[in-house]
C-alpha cells in the first residue's frame, strides 16, 4: 500500500437520485374483513329483515380502530342498501370503511397516504421507487405513484440505487 489513500466516491449521493420508499405512507392500522357472505340465504339471497337483525347483534366493537373492508366473496347481487346498514354499523367503531377485498383496503392505505403529498417537489428530478421494503407493497401502488410523478420527474425508476429499472424519461424539450 502507498502512502496515500483514495476516498472511496459516492456516485448515489452525487447523481442527485430521489429515493421514495413508498412503505413510507402505509397506514399501520389493522384491516378487518366483513364478508356479506355469511348473511346470505342459500349464500345467493339477503333477507332485509334477517340481515337487520344480525348486524344488531353483531359485536361492532371489535372493529375499533381497524380499517373495516365490506365485500360480498359469492356471486349474489347485492344492493347498495346493504353496504350502507354494514357502513351506518361500523361507522362509530372502525377508522376507515372501505369497499372490496382486504387487498383493496391495502391499496386503500397507501392512497390515503400518497393523495397527501405536494408531487410538484419533484419536478425535474431523477427519482427512484425503492423496489425492497418490509411491508407488502401491492403493484397497484406503483401504478399510482408512477401516475403522480410522471407530470413532474424528469427520470422515474423501480429498484434500489446500486440496481434499477428505468421506467420513464421526460422528452427533451426542443430548442
Amino acid at each position: 500500500m502507498t502512502g496515500h489513500q483514495t476516498a472511496i466516491e459516492n456516485k448515489v449521493a452525487k447523481s442527485g437520485l430521489v429515493t421514495l420508499d413508498l412503505q413510507n405512507w402505509y397506514s399501520l392500522k389493522e384491516i378487518a374483513a366483513f364478508d356479506l357472505k355469511e348473511y346470505l340465504h342459500m349464500e345467493l339471497i339477503l333477507r332485509e329483515k334477517e340481515f337487520r337483525q344480525a348486524l344488531e347483534e353483531h359485536d361492532w366493537s371489535r372493529y375499533s380502530g381497524k380499517i373495516l373492508t365490506v365485500f360480498c366473496s359469492t356471486d349474489a347481487i347485492i344492493a347498495s342498501w346493504a353496504y350502507m346498514l354494514v357502513a351506518a354499523h361500523a361507522g362509530p367503531h372502525a377508522s376507515d370503511i372501505v369497499y372490496g377485498t382486504p387487498q383493496d383496503a391495502a391499496f386503500e392505505r397507501f392512497r390515503k397516504g400518497l393523495d397527501a403529498v405536494d408531487w410538484s417537489q419533484y419536478r425535474g428530478k431523477r427519482v427512484l421507487l425503492k423496489g425492497c421494503a418490509d411491508v407488502e407493497v401491492p403493484p397497484s401502488v406503483y401504478l399510482y405513484a408512477t401516475q403522480k410523478l410522471l407530470p413532474y420527474v424528469e427520470r422515474l425508476m423501480y429498484g434500489e440505487a446500486c440496481s434499477f429499472v428505468p421506467v420513464y424519461r421526460a422528452p427533451r424539450k426542443a430548442q
